[in-house]
């Protein structure tokens, strides 16, 4: 067992396989952990699929339910607080530049990345991102506050569910159009190359999706649909692979 720990915050993470460092988010929310890339939660398994080829790191998120992982709840900056422990693991592992994958909230954590450090990051894979819609603005807020705060709360007595009400209005209200994270126009500039891989249900919708793809200048998407019948999974995997091949640095 590995943790990260930064005064107050304590990160439980993992790692297999060598080469080219590669972060991987798992899909889940606000309660994504490691165990998701096995329990069959997400379409298949990163984590296992690259550790062939990849340094690969994984983490619990932060107060996520059924993880390790603990810290701060940060009312005031949801978002960033997250996306620290995602940079302090890698600076803690003596990592600079690395590449991610995220799944589903990966998404928005990924474009929050990409703004707060883009010379970071090599290149990202974002697998069934999250995203707005105007016709269901509170889908991300009604879900969380009806079931992961009352857990939350359970779990941590310090935590009220007035400041998971704001924490979770920060991170879903205040902005809460597109990825949450960043506008069109930085995605429009966003010189990183990345990788959309669309799905098409409430919470990631594909019209969202391919906005990103649409918008970003060193972008590339996926066949859709790719997860049903299971048969086509095998032909994204292996366009991702193809993709960080083509964008992993080369050692000099």
């Amino acid at each position: 067992m590995s943790f990260y720990e930064n005064e107050a915050v304590r990160i439980y993470f993992e790692e297999a396989g060598s080469g080219f460092p590669l972060l991987h988010i798992a899909g889940g929310g606000l309660n994504s952990t490691i165990a998701h890339f096995s329990n069959g939660m997400l379409p298949f398994n990163s984590f296992k699929e690259f550790k062939d080829e990849y340094h690969c790191i994984a983490a619990d998120l932060r107060n996520a339910d059924g993880g390790q992982s603990t810290g701060p709840f940060e009312v005031d900056r949801p978002w960033d607080s997250y996306t620290d422990d995602h940079f302090g693991l890698m600076d803690h592992l003596g990592i600079d530049k690395f590449m991610v994958i995220g799944f589903c909230v990966g998404g928005p954590f990924i474009w929050n990345m990409l703004k707060r450090a883009p010379d970071r990051i090599a290149a990202a894979v974002l697998v069934n991102p999250s995203g707005s819609r105007p016709e269901a603005r509170d889908l991300f807020y009604d879900g969380y506050i009806k079931r992961w705060a009352p857990q939350l709360v359970k779990r941590r007595p310090e935590i009220s569910m007035t400041q998971a009400d704001q924490f979770l209005t920060q991170m879903y209200r205040t902005n809460p159009d597109f990825v949450f994270t960043v506008t069109r126009d930085f995605v429009s500039q966003c010189q990183v190359p990345v990788l959309i891989v669309p799905d098409a249900v409430d919470s990631h919708p594909y019209e969202v999706a391919m906005e990103m793809a649409m918008l970003a200048p060193k972008s590339e998407v996926s066949i859709f649909p790719w997860y049903e019948p299971k048969e086509r999974i095998p032909i994204v995997v292996r366009q991702i692979r193809s993709f960080l091949r083509a964008h992993r640095p080369t050692a000099t």
